[in-house]
């Protein structure tokens, strides 16, 4: 295929993780030519999503990683007498110390499938890997069935702007048939459990009634329900990610889910953080004079750039210590420092934590009852959103020549990063029997902070999120374990893990302190450590040529703003007079969604803050969305 391919191009983007793909898409979107190509077997890079089985080889690939040899010279017969090679790593270094541990029955027989796996791709197919894999469920391919080192994609400004009308259709057949099995599913179980009453009454009903127990062999079979992904992130309701989308009208690529609950981790208990005003007035773990001080103190965060009198003294001092000052009992701390804000209580000063309340209090409300969005079958959609894979390319012998080329920087050699100093991000992702605060729904998608147990150790961010994400089969829950790296990962989170979860799915389910509290169970486990190579100068790689700009892998923030700053500004570097992601020329392809009523309104916002907002569009389900842009009539 390569002798089909343009010997020229504008730009050429190495790596498909979120900035690439955002940077790949803006540069094809002002009309430039773009060739977009990554040697993973995957898409997305640290970015991306993985079925069960997808994760297994994954996770094989990292434990099993091995000396690449260098290829043959030939390649430098290319290269003329004016230029100098810069070499690329054959081998992703982004990711160490992977442990996967099995706490489910391991009842496995060695002929036990995945259920509807994909067919292996032969090599060098021209294929669209997005629409690939988004057939049978729509996640994606399992490493195992790629050729490693062969996949690239070409980027053309049709790819981009044109949608793919199936797509959502196939989307919506995929959930209706995995409705229908699992009601098929439900009605076997209750077929089975009335015909094998027995004259022991009592024995059978405490049998219907005691929790099903999911073994190994069922989690492998229905590894198409899982999309895992390797970064666990959120969108905030009103963000950088979040004006791109509708901007761009990529949104019209990807739906979401509203993020039902934020909880907090206070002595020992697991318990849910009140967000607007109805639940603040709601809440029974606040008392009467609590609400009152916490509402006082949140509307003075929506505008509190207009008192700088009331922290001026604080601006040098940590977020934590300002509170301490603010008439507010240990309770509501907790809860503003740890589940509003989400800043640490070790680094960020007054001026951080205030803003990020005030930020958080401005997106409640947009979707839902919490600032938070998660799109339907993982993170790894996001960079899929914004390009579609067209073919697959060999890497024999063609010279291609561009102005500018972006480059992921796990690709650049030991040698051009010798003067960089990198962080490491501790990542745990656990599948559950239950979640880890139960309750009447469950299909809760959960966030919670879990604050370090010393001084010097970083937070826990959690996300659990539930069977109508499409992440996970039903009747288990997907939690993702996010923090800095101080150890490797499983000695930074397995304490953490312990204190939600019983790690002995086979044994009766604990109980804390004798009161009856029952941990849910861990059926399987995965930790590894992945390289933070955000916020990185320029100048610390080195010999690095002025048209060749680096893009990092993800950071260990919430949100993705990083990734579109850095889109953002890259793109500009390159083309200064074009215009960032403008939205499709013709006014006729802008879909506006919604039915124009106002959601909830969170009760914080004052009038003169207020802003007309979109209801999402409500999918059968109930709570999914789509976003979509405000549109305004003059």
């Amino acid at each position: 295929m390569a002798d089909n391919l343009p010997s020229e191009f504008d730009v050429v983007v190495i790596g498909t993780g979120l900035p690439e793909s955002i940077i790949a898409s803006a540069c094809s979107r002002s009309g430039q030519r773009v060739l977009h190509v990554d040697s993973r077997s995957y898409y997305g890079g640290n970015w991306a999503s993985f079925s069960f089985s997808g994760l297994l080889s994954w996770i094989k690939e990292n434990q099993e990683k091995t000396d690449v040899r260098e290829d043959g010279e030939d390649w430098r017969k290319l290269i003329l007498k004016t230029e100098e090679a810069i070499s690329l790593n054959k081998q992703d270094n982004t990711i160490q110390h992977v442990e996967d541990v099995c706490y489910a029955c391991q009842d496995l027989a060695e002929d036990v499938k995945e259920a509807g796996a994909l067919p292996k791709l032969p090599a060098f197919e021209a294929s669209d890997t997005r629409e690939a894999a988004q057939e049978s469920e729509k996640e994606s391919l399992p490493v195992q069935s790629q050729s490693l080192g062969t996949e690239n994609c070409e980027i053309s400004p049709e790819s981009v702007t044109c949608n793919d009308p199936e797509s959502m259709t196939e989307r919506k057949d995929a959930e209706m048939t995995s409705e229908r099995e699992n009601l098929c599913d439900a009605a076997s179980d209750q077929s089975a459990l009335e015909t094998g009453k027995t004259e022991n009454v009592s024995t059978a009903e405490a049998a219907a009634l005691k929790p099903k127990k999911i073994t190994y062999t069922q989690i492998v079979k229905e590894g198409r329900r899982f999309n895992i992904d390797l970064i666990s992130k959120l969108l905030y309701s009103q963000g950088l990610l979040i004006d791109l989308l509708t901007k761009s009208n990529v949104s019209r690529y990807a739906e979401f889910k509203n993020v039902t609950r934020i909880l907090a981790f206070q002595e020992g208990r697991v318990e849910q953080v009140p967000c607007s005003r109805a639940d603040v007035f709601n809440s029974k773990q606040l008392t009467m004079v609590e609400k009152r001080m916490l509402m006082k103190f949140l509307t003075f965060c929506l505008d509190y750039e207009q008192h700088p009198e009331e922290y001026q003294d604080y601006k040098e001092r940590k977020f934590s210590e300002y509170l301490k000052t603010q008439k507010l009992t240990s309770n509501l701390q907790h809860f503003i420092l740890h589940s509003i804000s989400m800043v640490s209580e070790a680094d960020s000063g007054t001026i951080d934590g205030l803003k990020a309340t005030k930020h958080f209090l401005q997106c409640l409300g947009r979707y839902g009852n919490t600032p938070f969005l998660f799109p339907l079958y993982g993170q790894g959609e996001i960079p899929q959103c914004f390009c579609r894979c067209k073919a697959l390319i060999d890497h024999f012998g063609q010279r291609i020549s561009a102005n500018y080329f972006v480059v992921e920087d796990s690709y650049l050699s030991e040698k051009t990063c010798t003067n960089v100093c990198y962080r490491q991000i501790s990542r745990a992702v656990l599948i559950t029997d239950q979640s880890v605060l139960k309750t009447d729904s469950d299909q809760q998608i959960s966030i919670l902070t879990v604050p370090p147990v010393e001084r010097g150790q970083p937070a826990v961010r959690i996300i659990e999120l539930c069977s109508s994400t499409m992440t996970c089969m039903r009747n288990t829950y997907l939690v993702h374990f996010t923090c800095s790296s101080t150890k490797t990962a499983k000695e930074d989170l397995e304490p953490v893990v312990q204190k939600l979860f019983s790690l002995n799915a086979e044994t009766e389910r604990e109980s804390e302190n004798g009161g009856g509290l029952e941990k849910p169970r861990v059926l399987w486990a995965v930790y590894f450590n992945m390289r933070d190579s955000s916020g990185i100068d320029r100048n610390s790689y080195d010999t690095l040529p002025s048209n060749v700009y680096v893009c990092s892998g993800p950071d260990c923030a919430l949100g993705n703003d990083y990734a579109v700053k850095q889109a953002e500004t890259l793109f500009q570097e390159m083309f200064p007079k074009e215009e960032f992601c403008p939205p499709p020329p013709n006014p006729e392809d802008i879909i506006y969604d919604g039915d124009g009523t106002q959601p909830e309104d969170p009760g914080f916002s004052s009038s003169s803050n207020a802003k007309t907002e979109p209801s999402p569009e409500e999918s059968s389900d109930g709570d999914s969305c789509k976003v979509s842009e405000e549109h305004h009539e003059e």
